[in-house]
């Protein structure tokens, strides 16, 4: 750095300080004596000066996307044992990790017994998609509802509709598990159809289509949901056993 006075070299520190840009403060020092012991051009350090400020950035940006889906765990794609599922298709969801489907407003369905891995191949490709800056939000269907119930009797259930309509990916677990009363199904048709072909949708079931009715009490209406939800989807059925009783099922070692 004996090409700049102490006096220039301190206030460009200052200046940093003062633009908030921290990183490039902290790596100056290195990227100056790079740029000329390497001879780079004064374009090509600010490049290498900024690059600091950009990836830390960028990772901060990650981390508080990934944060706002509110995942009830990180588990990630590379985490999911295939070999104790081996009726997932793994191309299928390398194809859907691409995030094709949320370009093209489609959805994912992933229907299969309790303990299969449908909420963490969901959650999978929800972090894939908030990692690259999707906008990406995780509810159960009993949250999701109760959330609807209760902005209907406050009277702001339009505003709460526009909340949950606004994220590219929407991802409701757990479809099902849980009996869903006549005025509450109609709340849950006002969000799909919201979201119906302008958004993507992954849900997460435990009941064969043909039961639906089952969950909503009412035919008509659970068609309808139905009719919305597969329209544009792909459904992904997994058999097997549960990973919650994989560890009873294998042998023990004597």
């Amino acid at each position: 750095m004996n090409q700049f006075t102490n006096t220039n070299y301190q206030q460009l520190l200052q200046n940093l300080e003062y633009l908030k840009l921290k990183q490039m403060g902290l790596h100056l020092s290195e990227v100056i004596d790079f740029s000329i012991k390497n001879e780079l051009s004064f374009i090509d350090t600010l490049i290498k000066l900024t690059n600091y400020e950009v990836d830390v950035r960028e990772q901060n940006m990650i981390h508080a996307m990934v944060k706002v889906a509110a995942f009830p765990h990180l588990k990630e794609m590379k985490d999911f044992d295939f070999e104790f599922q081996p009726s997932v298709n793994q191309q299928q969801l390398r194809d859907f990790q691409s995030l094709r489907f949320i370009q093209e407003n489609e959805n994912i369905v992933f229907l299969g017994p309790s303990g299969v891995g449908k909420t963490h191949l969901a959650t999978a490709i929800g972090i894939t998609a908030a990692k690259k800056r999707t906008s990406t939000y995780f509810i159960k269907c009993h949250d999701l509802i109760q959330n609807l119930k209760k902005a209907r009797i406050e009277n702001r259930l339009e505003s709460r509709l526009k909340h949950y309509t606004k994220y590219k990916l929407l991802i409701i677990d757990e479809i099902g598990y849980l009996p869903i009363d006549p005025e509450d199904a109609k709340l849950f048709f006002q969000l799909i159809d919201a979201r119906y072909e302008k958004k993507s949708t992954i849900f997460t079931t435990n009941v064969n289509f043909k039961s639906w009715e089952e969950i909503f009490p009412e035919p008509k209406l659970a068609n309808a949901i139905l009719d919305r939800i597969l329209h544009h989807a792909s459904v992904v059925t997994i058999t097997g056993d549960s990973y919650r009783l994989k560890q009873h099922l294998e042998p023990v070692n004597e």
